[in-house]
């Protein structure tokens, strides 16, 4: 079965900044196909953040391209990883075991880069990131929107799969999220509300915050949380 839908719902191009430019692009050949690693690189890395995208969107998504522009300057050096359907140019996303098949050799090739390795991604990636999290080798993980059920199913909760990397987690989650609300979650991982935030990170014209200031937030948030993580 194709796994679950997780709409990008990404805020209109006139309220978001346009992305980074990726220093390389590397393709990397894996039993699903080839996937594609948009490298955007610290001068001097202290870690390496691989994030993958959602069923419904790229790595385009506005969260991602923000935190490519932020970490960077931080002392992270930020893959944004396509996985081997979306370099495929096909339109649905597979079953959760080919996307991880699809996403372990990649996290191997971001481990050869040799700073520590923190996984992640968005939505559907996060749920990658935190299905294979223990066998990556990676120190944590950030889960981005992560669908802790379908929407209007509370009764099919991916609490296990969430706690199942073993790993220091961060969520990052909208307080509109239909896919799981912030207080939602259980105790355990970190989690940072994004107010009025649908699951894109979207919000409406009406709040209070503006688009910028919950971009900004999110990578204040996540670049905080590494900078307390033990990278050695």
């Amino acid at each position: 079965m194709p796994a679950d839908p997780s709409p990008a719902d990404p805020p209109p191009a006139d309220r978001v900044p346009a992305g980074p430019r990726p220093a390389g692009r590397t393709l990397v050949q894996t039993p699903a196909g080839a996937a594609a690693i948009s490298w955007h690189r610290a001068v001097e890395p202290r870690a390496v953040l691989g994030l993958g995208h959602g069923a419904g969107g790229g790595i385009e998504a506005p969260d991602l391209v923000a935190l490519a522009r932020v970490l960077p300057a931080r002392g992270i050096t930020v893959a944004l990883v396509e996985q081997p359907w979306r370099v495929a140019g096909k339109k649905v996303a597979p079953a959760p075991r080919t996307l991880d098949a699809g996403w372990l050799p990649v996290v191997e090739r971001l481990a050869a880069e040799g700073p520590p390795l923190v996984v992640g991604g968005r939505s559907a990636g996060a749920r990658v990131a935190c299905r294979t999290g223990a066998a990556s080798g990676a120190v944590a993980v950030l889960a981005l929107a992560f669908p802790l059920h379908p929407p209007g199913r509370p009764e099919r909760s991916r609490v296990a799969e969430l706690l199942g990397a073993g790993l220091p987690t961060l969520v990052v989650q909208g307080e509109k999220d239909s896919f799981g609300t912030p207080a939602e979650f259980p105790a355990g991982p970190r989690l940072v509300p994004v107010p009025y935030a649908n699951h894109g990170f979207a919000l409406p014209r009406s709040a209070p915050l503006g688009q910028p200031a919950a971009l900004e937030l999110i990578g204040a948030a996540v670049a905080d949380w590494l900078a307390g993580l033990p990278l050695g």
